[in-house]
């Protein structure tokens, strides 16, 4: 396998005047190969992903993981080999994805056996198929009053009873169609929302590379749906939107 990703990065290395920026991620990527430490490692590759997300015009991904793939990695040796490969072998199948913002989803689903292996959250992350229609002009409701929240105050504390307590998601809402106040994105991208009951909800850091807000609703007219998701994370969806958001309250 390993002869198979060399001979792949010669000839991405060869022929660089016809590179598309989604080989030039994968160039990245395969630098990232020297790192040891897995966590480390996982950085690199989510910072060999920068000239896709540049071609794109999405938020720069952290500096500090842009650099991984160029600066000398600590010594050691790699660990985690078997999950790295299988990365990567997902990674390499998503050149079959035509289009660039799907195929960027591809490469980040990707890594979600190494966010495992690590015991991270794993984003849902969108997968490789048909393209995805423009998304239609907004429709704002009528004047009549939004529907009343069905639960208000802090959500409820994790359950702790149990070896395996608050690994997996639990379908039941703490928060079920409930508007917007206001909502507001800082200079990293990220999120932070305003619920109608006065809960704040900011996008957790690790979500943001995924998932960037592109809101273009007045506030008042998105309802949002809070879930409790796994390792006592909590998932935000706003109603008609296919993607779900990883948040952390803040009040």
């Amino acid at each position: 396998m390993r002869f198979v990703f060399a001979g792949a990065l010669l000839l991405l290395l060869a022929v660089p005047a016809m590179a598309r920026p989604r080989d030039e991620v994968m160039i990245n990527l395969y630098r990232c190969a020297a790192q040891a430490s897995t966590r480390v490692w996982l950085d690199c590759y989510y910072g060999a992903a920068q000239p896709q997300r540049a071609a794109l015009g999405l938020t720069p991904a952290p500096p500090a993981q842009v650099a991984l793939a160029a600066n000398p990695p600590a010594p050691g040796v790699p660990q985690d080999l078997a999950v790295r490969d299988a990365v990567i072998v997902a990674a390499s199948r998503c050149g079959s994805v035509a289009a660039e913002r799907p195929w960027l989803d591809c490469y980040y689903a990707a890594a979600e056996p190494m966010r495992v292996q690590l015991g991270l959250a794993v984003p849902q992350a969108s997968r490789p198929g048909p393209q995805r229609p423009p998304m239609p002009p907004p429709r704002f409701a009528s004047a009549a009053p939004p529907p009343a929240p069905v639960r208000t105050g802090p959500p409820p504390m994790p359950r702790t009873a149990g070896l395996f307590a608050g690994m997996f998601d639990d379908a039941k809402p703490i928060v079920r169609s409930m508007p917007m106040q206001s909502y507001s994105l800082d200079r990293g991208g990220a999120f932070t929302v305003t619920l109608a009951d006065g809960q704040i909800w900011k996008q957790a850091p690790e979500d943001e590379v995924y998932h960037p807000a592109r809101w273009r609703k007045e506030a008042s007219q998105m309802l949002v749906t809070i879930s409790p998701g796994v390792m006592h994370t909590f998932n935000l969806k706003v109603d008609n939107e296919n993607h779900t958001y990883k948040v952390r309250r803040i009040r």
